[in-house]
């Protein structure tokens, strides 16, 4: 079992950078798959990247490419989401999540397949 815990977000304006964490405790944190998702209000909560547990293989989402980075150090428990250029329709509240998907490359998109959830990190970009 994992615990995570979302850090980093806050109010910034739009094309400026934000880099949120994911710290997880427990043990064997490099046998999970991370990925980051967002819901705004009223909408629903839609992926936004994916990290496989090796670090290896990575995915994002059309609308976040060439801006946002996902990383992480399993020495450190830690997964982490670099935003640039932020734009307004970016506002959310972002949720870490983790499983175990097996093979060392295998990520997800959905996020049906992830077990553990953090509480979330409200990001907020003003125009």
């Amino acid at each position: 079992q994992v615990q995570l815990v979302e850090s980093g977000g806050g109010l910034v304006q739009a094309g400026e950078s934000l880099r949120l964490s994911c710290v997880a405790s427990g043990r064997a944190f490099s046998s999970y798959a991370v990925a980051w998702f967002r819901q705004a209000p009223g909408k629903e909560r839609e992926f936004v990247a994916a990290i496989s547990r090796s670090g290896s293989n990575m995915d994002s989402a059309d609308s976040v490419k060439g801006r946002f980075t996902i990383s992480r150090e399993n020495a450190k428990n830690t997964v982490y989401l670099q935003m640039n250029s932020l734009k307004p329709e970016d506002t959310a509240v972002y949720y870490c999540a983790a499983a175990r998907l097996g093979w060392e490359y295998r990520i997800s998109t959905q996020h049906s397949k992830y077990d553990y959830w953090g509480q979330g990190t409200q990001v907020t970009v003003s125009s």
